[in-house]
């Protein structure tokens, strides 16, 4: 069926009075976002035999994971692929990667996620470059009470310049959080200064050996932020800095010691994982990049020279960092809520995740980057049959991982083809990250830094 079918089909909007009515169960439920978590829960409905469809904005599946495709996950495939997904698979003989090793984003994409959105049962639900621009009650605003559950949600979608309205008898926002990055600023406000920088500044995970080298070779680099994504960005430019020895790498962290960065390293369950730690520790022990730690960015200029300065206080003190060429920004996401504003959400105020996850993911409370299993329940939406799942359900919290967001779906899809009992045993076997079970200030005696953990 293609894409315009897909839309019109399910495009017939009825004239039941909202009263004597409940929602038309040949609706279909509708999720939102063609990435891994969105494939993998149209797999879990389709095995329930409950009618989906699959709205993604871009032109293909995984569209955000190939703006990193040159980067290898640090979770290995086994972690990667969805159940229902693989059973789909093998019934079209996909032929199997290897388990053990760890893929690319590109190779996810094109080994996994182009592969499942092909088969019939998939791509007969699929609309490609579908645009939702909002959802809502049918004839009901947020504000009213009165017989909400017995109306369906109409979503509001743009496809090839032209208006759609679907009506769909459940959502499933699986969105994410990528291309939707904080900002650079330490207080996380979007300030003109640094939205005016955008030749000189890149938001994610640029191709710095491959299509991007001569964006970065022999300048002066200052890679801002701690996480995974910024220790990705700053062992490429390390290789680049190999072959062109021109080129200057600073590293800007809020951390008070740059060891806090390193995570669990050789005792982090996730080998590759750990791996980014101890080789980003090698690099800074050689003295390879720079590090700037407790720098709490204030904001970015752009000089008379076209060189950035960096203004913001290190310790309570007035700092810069100058005569930058380019900056590459990894200092997270955020959710996009803008096209749920119609719709009734419990988000937590601080983490922007969903209301229930927020105690189990806060940054804040746990460092160990584990998370107690959870499904259906603690995803249900003050919106009856809205669930908001996969990395946006996590917010601002860093650390989502793939089988989490599968977990979730295979519950959401259990409950509602009412198999209450799979719905509620909720497993979630995830490896430790090792992060707890390391004392820094132990190993080095000389750091001043303190390390407590929430786990010990």
């Amino acid at each position: 069926m293609s894409e315009f079918n897909i839309l019109t089909s399910y495009c017939q909007l009825s004239d039941e009075t909202q009263e004597n009515t409940t929602i038309n169960k040949e609706l279909p439920i509708a999720i939102i976002g063609a990435g891994p978590v969105g494939l993998a829960a149209a797999a879990h409905f389709i095995q329930y035999k409950q009618k989906v469809i699959l709205l993604e904005a871009g032109t293909e599946v995984g569209v955000n994971i190939l703006t990193w495709k040159h980067i290898r996950l640090f979770s290995k495939w086994k972690y990667n692929i969805d159940k229902a997904a693989c059973s789909l698979l093998e019934k079209y003989k996909w032929e199997k990667p290897n388990l053990e090793e760890s893929p690319t984003g590109k190779e996810l994409v094109e080994n996994y996620l182009i592969p499942l959105s092909k088969i019939p049962e998939i791509q007969e639900v699929i609309a490609l470059n579908t645009k939702v621009i909002s959802i809502a009650r049918k004839n009901i605003d947020k504000m009213k009470t009165a017989h909400r559950e017995k109306v369906p949600f109409v979503i509001y979608t743009e496809h090839e310049g032209t208006s759609q309205a679907i009506e769909a008898r459940a959502v499933i926002d699986a969105t994410g959080t990528w291309g939707n990055p904080n900002p650079a600023n330490s207080s996380g406000i979007w300030l003109k200064s640094e939205k005016n920088l955008k030749e000189n500044i890149f938001y994610g995970l640029p191709d710095i050996l491959g299509e991007s080298i001569n964006r970065y070779k022999n300048k002066k680099v200052a890679v801002i932020g701690s996480g995974h994504s910024a220790i990705n960005a700053l062992l490429e430019l390390g290789i680049l800095k190999e072959k062109h020895p021109g080129t200057e790498i600073l590293w800007v962290i809020r951390k008070e010691c740059v060891e806090d960065a390193y995570g669990g390293e050789e005792k982090d369950a996730l080998e590759a994982r750990g791996l980014l730690g101890s080789k980003i520790h090698e690099m800074v022990d050689k003295g390879t990049v720079q590090v700037y730690t407790s720098f709490r960015i204030e904001q970015l200029i752009k000089n008379n020279t076209s060189s950035i300065t960096i203004f913001g206080e290190k310790k309570g003190v007035k700092s810069e960092i100058e005569l930058i060429d380019e900056v590459i920004v990894n200092t997270g996401n955020r959710p996009n809520y803008s096209f749920l504003n119609e719709l009734r959400t419990k988000v937590d105020f601080s983490t922007e995740s969903v209301e229930a996850l927020s105690p189990l993911i806060d940054p804040n409370l746990h460092s160990c980057g584990t998370v107690r299993p959870h499904g259906e329940r603690e995803l249900r939406q003050p919106e009856n049959d809205l669930y908001i799942v996969g990395s946006k359900s996590y917010g601002r919290a860093p650390t989502f991982l793939m089988a989490t967001g599968y977990e979730q779906v295979r519950s959401i899809a259990a409950y509602m083809a009412r198999d209450i009992e799979s719905s509620e045993k909720v497993e979630l076997d995830l490896p430790e990250t090792g992060v707890c079970s390391v004392n820094f200030s132990k190993i080095n005696p000389d750091n001043n830094c303190k390390t407590d953990s929430c786990c010990s």
